[in-house]
């Protein structure tokens, strides 16, 4: 994803500085706006790391970081709802046993459930949105997983988008480092479980 957002921008020409130098021309609401447009397409299931890697380019890290993390709850905390409005009822109409255990799981979990979920990077972020509005998972309580598990992801690409101009550079560096953590992290957890997965096999 930040390989695509570099090539879209250096074929429409942009750089950190003359966008930034456009969007204060629009004022202190800008962050506002672009929470409310980026928060509309992550509904619509647009990338994330595109997102947020236009939030580093217009704001900086600094000012984008923050804004892509309210961008990312909001957007991913209204996937959910629409989800949950029309397709919760549903389901629980449609859903065995099985189904029901599951719900109960993740319910039971919550917090811990969905932030695992974030920070997976196998997970697709946008297919957790919708599929947390199918559980009984608090919206409160995923709305603060997700901003807990997005932000060290949002931080990373929202600094990659800011040094548009200087991937070299230090804080370029320190983004792809978290990236990188971030997946040594998620594969760390994923091979927890499956090691756990056939302990549980064997004793049963």
């Amino acid at each position: 994803m930040v390989v695509l957002f570099v090539v879209a921008a250096s074929v429409f020409g942009l750089s950190s500085e003359g966008v930034r130098d456009a969007v204060d021309d629009v004022g202190p609401l800008a962050p506002l706006v672009f929470i409310a447009f980026s928060a509309a397409l992550t509904v619509a299931c647009v990338p994330g790391p595109l997102l947020a890697g236009a939030a580093g380019l217009l704001f900086g890290t600094a000012l984008g970081t923050p804004t892509a993390i309210a961008s990312a709850t909001l957007g991913a905390t209204a996937a959910a709802l629409i989800s949950r409005r029309f397709g919760a009822s549903a389901l629980d109409e449609l859903s065995g046993r099985r189904v029901t255990a599951l719900q109960d799981w993740i319910a039971a979990r919550g917090f811990l459930a969905v932030l695992y979920a974030r920070i997976l990077p196998a997970v697709p972020y946008n297919l957790v949105n919708y599929a947390a509005g199918l559980t009984r998972v608090p919206l409160a309580v995923f709305a603060a997983a997700t901003a807990v598990g997005c932000a060290p992801r949002a931080f990373a690409y929202v600094a990659l988008g800011g040094s548009l101009d200087d991937l070299g550079s230090p804080e370029a560096i320190v983004a792809f480092s978290v990236l990188i953590g971030m997946a040594l992290v998620g594969l760390l957890f994923a091979a927890r479980d499956v090691r756990a997965a056939r302990a549980a096999r064997r004793e049963g």
